[in-house]
């Protein structure tokens, strides 16, 4: 399996997925996931009301409408709030419910943001082990993903995932 960490706009990948860093509604927000409703187009967002909801360490496909991608993953990471409140664990669900989504539905590649270090607040020093472990872990014997791609907004970004072990 080839695990890279990367510069680069989520929305411009030709993968057959990218995920989103979404919330429960799955209604188009602000950061990364309002940067992919945007770039899909508005059938995303009809969509994702079509699903209502998706709990906290879940996930949810749509097709990428609009994007380079195929599909859309919606994966709800937790919310930051000092880290007694399960997110260590809500964070690394998400990640595996998305890779349990691609897995099922025969995806190759992926690409995924930083999940919940936006607005949700959680540390990039701490969320990023969390990713690249549940990554690795989640795209072992069984899955179909080949290929994942760790979508970072900045050089601080990209450094964390090099940190965890990350190739360039």
């Amino acid at each position: 399996m080839q695990l890279t960490a990367q510069i680069v706009d989520i929305t411009t990948l030709t993968t057959d997925a990218i995920v989103n860093a979404a919330n429960e509604s799955l209604a188009p927000g602000g950061g990364v996931c309002g940067a992919i409703h945007r770039a899909a187009g508005p059938e995303l967002a009809r969509a994702c009301a079509a699903i209502g909801w998706c709990p906290t360490g879940e996930a949810r496909l749509t097709p990428g409408f609009g994007l380079p991608a195929r599909c859309v993953i919606h994966a709800v990471g937790p919310v930051w709030r000092g880290g007694g409140a399960g997110e260590a664990e809500l964070l690394a669900s998400a990640y595996r419910s998305a890779l349990r989504l691609a897995a099922d539905h025969g995806l190759e590649s992926l690409a995924f943001p930083a999940i919940s270090t936006g607005i949700y607040g959680y540390p990039l020093e701490l969320a990023t082990p969390i990713a690249v472990s549940a990554v690795r872990a989640g795209t072992g014997a069984g899955s179909s993903v080949e290929r994942v791609i760790f979508a970072c907004f900045s050089p601080d970004v990209e450094r964390a995932y090099r940190e965890a072990g990350v190739s360039a």
